[in-house]
């Protein structure tokens, strides 16, 4: 059906493809519209290019249904992520990660300490908002009252933050990424280790030897002592059962077992123990899978992450993932991003400077759209096939995808991210940047292991040079 159409000129896929950037940066950032409005202005103007290529309604339509329809598993997933982190609230296991890893924090160590805590929390809960807003504000509080430089302080909760937000199976960018690069979630997770471990561990280095300014600064332990003394009063906290949901998803991970299987069956496990052990009434577990509802220990920003969850929570990010992918469907079916890719990437030879400029355009979409999701979306359908051809592994571009989009959104002052950031933690974005390590020195690390020929993966899953 494509094949007898015209294909649009290198003038009109531009044309396109700016009036598409205009639109989102415009009515995003001037007008501050819904992003989900503008993408529907946004496939009225793609769908008006594609109907002069002599597309009908019925043909374009098609094209967008197949854009989805690539994408319905990970939609699936999607659906699961929300029943997911309200059912570890429920159960008590994110309590419980609160509860015990408020125990690591120590003047000498707070800054590597609150890394960890992050990283666990934002793993465990696969948001990064989430984690910002709840175990962020608290340590905002406690390295306020100890002295260190609010910026620091900031930037070391943004990296741990974006730690799990990139690489948790129920965080919706790692699952948007692998979908929209067409590979397995955990492949997509695995092949993101080869560059985001050594990254944490250089960061959790820096932040050591910046904590040790700080060693003989004082603990607020009274702040500390009321979080601990809510979650114990409003939940029972014994590891042995509250660990057991986490502990049984990641296990059917690592034996390869499918995402939805791992998630549904630490769903049900969660729920049973919420039930019988937590005491909560059967209905309302139930009841929360669908939205979630605010927790009772006394302390707001506790009581609000405790509330998250649900599939209805998951509403917003998946209707404009369905909508972005129905609008990437018509500019990559109709050729639009096919002739855009053929000048962008007729010039790149290497397989390092292919990756190098698939993080760059992350980044500057970030600049220009203000949104991680369409971000992601729009670069793996630009650079797919570039990637193909070349015979990498369909995660080396999810990765790369990940880590100019992911990465850097929060360090941009007008993107979602970044402002929700800067106004829950009260520090500007610009200030705390440059000491969100885990953010900055992801993509470069993983643009100088290309070039070293580190990581990279070729379709017979064998690392390449």
């Amino acid at each position: 059906m494509v094949a007898e159409k015209q294909h649009p000129s290198f003038f009109h896929a531009a044309t396109c493809f700016i009036g598409v950037f205009l639109m989102i940066s415009i009515g995003f950032f001037v007008y501050e519209a819904s992003v989900h409005a503008v993408i529907f202005l946004a496939l009225i103007w793609v769908g008006v290019n594609a109907a002069q290529l002599g597309y009908t309604y019925l043909e374009i339509r098609d094209l967008m249904n197949r854009g989805i329809s690539n994408a319905l598993p990970a939609i699936y997933i999607f659906l699961l992520i929300g029943m997911v982190i309200a059912s570890f609230m429920q159960s008590g296991t994110v309590p419980s990660l609160i509860y015990y890893g408020l125990d690591l924090l120590n003047p000498a160590i707070f800054l590597a300490a609150g890394l960890v805590l992050c990283s666990l929390m934002s793993v465990a809960t696969g948001t990064s908002w989430g984690t910002v807003g709840t175990v962020g504000v608290v340590l905002i509080g406690i390295g306020e009252t100890m002295g260190i430089p609010l910026p620091i302080v900031a930037g070391m909760i943004v990296s741990g933050a974006t730690f799990g937000d990139k690489l948790s199976p129920i965080s919706d960018t790692t699952n948007l990424a692998a979908m929209s690069a067409g590979t397995n979630l955990y492949r997509h997770i695995h092949v993101m280790l080869y560059t985001t471990v050594p990254t944490f561990l250089i960061v959790l280095v820096i932040l050591i030897f910046l904590g040790l300014q700080y060693a003989e600064n004082p603990l607020p332990t009274d702040s500390i002592g009321e979080i601990r003394a809510a979650l114990i009063d409003a939940y029972q906290l014994n590891l042995l059962f509250t660990l057991l949901p986490i502990l049984l998803m990641f296990g059917l991970s690592m034996k390869r077992y499918s995402p939805e299987i791992s998630m549904s069956s630490s769903i049900l496990l969660a729920m049973a123990i919420a039930v019988f052990y937590q005491g909560k009434e059967v209905i309302d577990v139930i009841n929360a899978l669908w939205q979630n509802t605010p927790g009772e220990t006394g302390v707001e920003s506790i009581d609000a992450l405790l509330g998250r969850g649900g599939i209805y929570s998951m509403a917003w990010t998946l209707l404009l993932s369905i909508m972005a992918l129905a609008l990437g469907g018509i500019l990559h079916y109709a050729g639009f991003l096919r002739v855009l890719l053929a000048h962008v990437v007729a010039g790149i030879e290497r397989i390092s400077v292919l990756i190098a400029t698939t993080i760059f355009s992350g980044f500057f979409s970030n600049i220009a759209m203000g949104e991680a999701y369409i971000s992601i979306i729009l670069n793996c359908q630009l650079f797919k096939d570039s990637y193909q051809k070349r015979g990498l592994d369909k995660a080396v571009l999810s990765r790369s995808v990940e880590e100019g989009s992911t990465m850097t959104t929060g360090l941009i002052p007008w993107t979602t991210a970044g402002a929700f950031y800067a106004a829950t933690l009260g520090v500007a974005t610009l200030e705390y940047a440059p000491y969100a390590f885990l953010n900055l020195l992801n993509p470069i690390i993983s643009i100088v292991m290309a070039i070293l020929g580190i990581g990279l993966l070729r379709n017979d899953q064998k690392s390449v040079g």
